[in-house]
């Protein structure tokens, strides 16, 4: 029963009941004003939220890029670009201490000071200069001087690309009963009748995938030391290397997938695309092994057209171990075949280092904090075995992870979706299982940095000679890459290693092709 009728029952004043009809109607509709406005409110809230969070974003993306353009900071160079700004500091002090030296040598003499410079190696060879005296009288007293002792120093010197020929002589004998001519067998060479010893050759791939130079900077350095080497025979000799070496590299690809833990990722590579006269865009897919293992280090690049995750799975198929990577969608379909994922906590280190360096966030600056405990337990074990390791970790590590997963947990509950640090935190908890697993075992690496510092020198190559010529060319460029960053991972200097292994290739057995490797004996 209404309200109009309870007061009808009470016989109420007509204009009484109107008023109370009035009062409730007035009553109702301030109510829908009231949830109206609510609702409005409620809006503009999220729409406000929602404009927060972008300009978070943005004020972080262009933080992160004027950092990258302006900042000295540690993470916004390289290390060869911090090198660079050192060497200048270096030169200029250099420099000023020489100037110093020259006024002030006319009215002090200086005193030679020591230098603290390391000896140089002793299997370098050495010329000895020797530098009698004058004269073997004393210039006082006239009478014969006795040697006491001798003053020696060393000075470092080195020959620029020396060229030199060498002359196979085969004299020929003849039989003048068989009426034959007997000489001894031209020697094999990798590359038959071919103008280039080992040597040269080695020379050459060195110049051109280990010190980045284009092969017409190679044609202009022989010109200058008086030998024309047209650009064409640079890469007819760089093509068929490559065929020599890539049985070489595919066995290293053999022992590396021996390995129960390996490292993953991909740099992106132009290739030319002679049909639209441009690039397009293909992939070296780089693979290491572990480092906390007592193995030899492998580094194998894999060249590939595109960046699906079946060039991943074609090329680890049927192995199983841990594989660390990052978080590239690609690698997921490997982790459902049986491979165990291993997150790199330095991927999710730099989530909060953007956040902290775009406006210097307290949050932030506190995971860095905590990050930077678990690499210092790191450090501190660097030494150890695996046993004593896995015994740090269980100590120390696992304690700060288990707190340091609580902190992000309850942080994460007071942080608004979509803002930065929501995303930077939730990278880390997304993946959680994974970062943590190192700490189990004392095998396990931390992080893909090995793998990142591998792949460095392409992207400084790729500054340089521009792009892939072709899809065989990026094959062979990632066989010859794989063995020479092999061979530097190893503490082998490549060029000799090269140039040895360009001389034994020609005789060498298939079946020893492992003593051709540029791996520790």
């Amino acid at each position: 029963m209404d309200i109009a009728t309870k007061l009808a029952q009470f016989n109420a004043d007509p204009a009484l009941t109107q008023w109370v009809m009035a009062q409730l109607n007035g009553a109702g509709l301030a109510q829908a004003e009231k949830a109206a406005l609510q609702d409005q409110l409620r809006r503009k809230e999220h729409d406000l939220h929602v404009k927060e969070c972008k300009i978070q974003a943005l004020t972080l993306e262009l933080a992160y890029h004027k950092r990258l353009k302006f900042s000295a900071k540690a993470e916004a160079f390289t290390v060869q670009q911090r090198d660079l700004f050192l060497e200048c500091e270096q030169s200029d002090l250099a420099a000023m201490q020489a100037e110093l030296a020259q006024l002030s040598s006319a009215t002090t003499p200086r005193k030679p000071s020591p230098t603290g410079r390391r000896p140089l190696p002793a299997e370098l060879p050495r010329i000895e200069h020797r530098h009698e005296p004058e004269s073997c009288t004393c210039a006082q007293c006239g009478k014969d001087l006795i040697k006491i002792g001798e003053d020696i120093s060393e000075q470092l010197d080195v020959e620029p690309a020396r060229f030199f020929v060498h002359r196979h002589i085969r004299p020929q004998y003849a039989c003048r009963a068989c009426e034959t001519v007997t000489a001894a067998a031209i020697p094999p060479a990798v590359i038959d009748r071919s103008l280039a010893a080992p040597g040269l050759l080695a020379w050459v791939v060195i110049q051109k995938y280990l010190d980045h130079l284009p092969l017409y900077r190679i044609e202009q350095i022989s010109s200058r030391h008086g030998v024309g080497i047209a650009r064409s025979t640079l890469a007819e000799w760089v093509g068929r290397i490559g065929v020599a070496l890539q049985p070489l590299s595919d066995r290293l690809a053999e022992i590396l997938k021996q390995g129960r833990v390996l490292h993953a990722d991909e740099t992106p590579v132009p290739l030319l695309d002679p049909g639209n006269g441009k690039t397009k865009r293909a992939y070296l897919w780089a693979y290491r092994s572990n480092a906390l293992e007592d193995q030899p280090a492998i580094i194998v690049f894999d060249f590939q057209t595109g960046r699906s995750g079946s060039h991943a799975r074609a090329f680890l198929r049927h192995w199983q171990g841990h594989l660390m990577v990052d978080d590239y969608a690609g690698y997921k379909a490997l982790f459902a075949l049986g491979i165990t994922e291993l997150a790199c906590l330095a991927h999710a280190r730099r989530k909060f280092f953007d956040l902290h360096a775009a406006n210097g966030h307290p949050i932030a600056n506190e995971a860095l904090t905590r990050i930077a405990k678990l690499y210092h337990i790191e450090a501190e074990g660097k030494g150890d075995s695996i046993e004593q390791r896995q015994q740090r970790r269980a100590t120390q590590a696992l304690p700060e992870l288990k707190a340091m997963h609580a902190w992000l947990i309850h942080t994460r509950q007071q942080s608004a979706d979509g803002s930065s640090l929501a995303k930077a935190i939730d990278y880390s908890l997304k993946r959680w299982s994974a970062i943590e697993r190192y700490a189990n075992s004392g095998h396990l690496p931390i992080d893909n940095n090995p793998i990142e510092n591998a792949i460095r020198p392409i992207a400084i190559g790729k500054k340089n000679w521009l792009f892939a010529g072709s899809e065989r060319a990026g094959r062979q460029a990632a066989a010859i890459q794989s063995l020479l960053a092999t061979a530097k991972a190893n503490g082998i200097e490549p060029l000799a290693w090269l140039k040895g292994t360009l001389e034994k290739l020609p005789t060498h057995p298939n079946s020893r092709i492992d003593e051709l490797l540029p791996l520790p004996c």
